[in-house]
């Protein structure tokens, strides 16, 4: 069995204890958060503060870390590849080299290993693009995310002083990917591809203006972007923003012999969004484990890793079923 140990209860911590239920080679240890633990319900599951995490080194293989990208994860996915191997979903593009380097010397260090980056963008999306980029390399790809809720970006809102709650959806241009696939070639920007919309409910005494100067400047979130900010109230967001849908699409067009046209596209449609994020993270928490027991230390994504070792089935069963 492969122990489990939830760094986290939010959406996507809840996600991955119930994930959890669906694989029968895994165990969950606990969840530890940095509330009270009597004032957690969970599924099941028992909770615990994060001071104590320590003290249960030998009972967890793999310690999965459901903070968010813009605060938590910088510092909690160091700081317990310490002690032990850990997957995360940090998905600031941008700073992932960064965040990579960090990991993997800590890792090396002391002979844990981390999967950073985990979950389907990046994650799955980062594999089909690899894929579609070395099959057709006479090509381009582009990627689409939406329409949906971030909850990266979200995460991101609600950090922001003044900010009580927030959700934010990332809305693809559906011209612009019916022209893709059409074989036109287009020159696009970040501000071309997607449109973001906000909606915010402030703090008593919190000034709008100031919120949304800062939201709309936010580097790596929004300040390439057309964003849109709603203030509403926390009713209203609770009536009609609280579902966590996603998905998107990866879309590369290329060319073989003679200017053939050859399209790849990779969707997904996701009624849930940390549920399927958690999902991911959960088969990612068995190559960390195997990973681990082939004492092969040290920081990988999802690039690195082959795929049969997210399954529970054998060599020899993949090879019989999926190939």
């Amino acid at each position: 069995m492969i122990k489990i140990g939830i760094i986290g209860y939010g959406n996507l911590g809840r996600g991955v204890e119930r994930a959890i239920k669906q694989h029968a080679d895994m165990e969950l240890v606990g969840i530890y958060t940095r509330r009270a633990p009597e004032t957690v319900t969970t599924d099941g599951a028992p909770v615990f503060t994060m001071e104590s995490l320590t003290e249960q080194k030998d009972k967890i293989d793999v310690c999965i870390l459901c903070g968010g990208s813009a605060t938590d994860l910088p510092i909690q996915t160091p700081e317990y590849t310490h002690l032990f191997n850990t997957v995360d979903s940090f998905d600031t593009h941008a700073k992932i080299p960064e965040h990579f380097a960090k990991v993997d010397q800590i890792a090396k260090e002391n002979q844990t290993v981390s999967i950073i980056s985990t979950g389907w963008d990046p994650g799955l999306f980062s594999l089909n693009r690899l894929y579609a980029q070395s099959i057709l390399p006479n090509g381009e790809t582009n990627t689409f995310w939406g329409k949906g809720v971030s909850q990266g970006h979200s995460d991101a809102l609600r950090r922001i002083d003044g900010v009580a709650d927030a959700t934010q959806y990332t809305i693809p241009n559906a011209e612009i990917i019916e022209k893709l696939k059409a074989g036109e070639s287009l020159t696009l920007t970040t501000r071309d591809k997607h449109f973001r919309e906000c909606f915010v409910v402030l703090e008593e005494g919190a000034d709008a203006d100031t919120v949304k100067e800062e939201i709309m400047n936010m580097p790596n979130y929004f300040a390439d972007y057309d964003t849109e900010v709603h203030f509403i109230s926390q009713e209203e967001l609770n009536r009609d923003h609280k579902a966590m849908p996603h998905g998107g699409t990866v879309l590369h067009t290329g060319t073989t012999h003679e200017n053939t046209k050859q399209v790849i596209e990779y969707n997904l449609y996701l009624e849930s969004n940390p549920e399927f994020t958690a999902s991911v993270l959960v088969a990612y928490a068995r190559a960390c484990a195997r990973l681990a027991e082939e004492k092969t230390f040290g920081a990988y994504t999802v690039l690195d890793i082959a795929p049969k070792y997210l399954s529970a089935c054998s060599d020899a069963e993949l090879r019989k079923e999926l190939l």
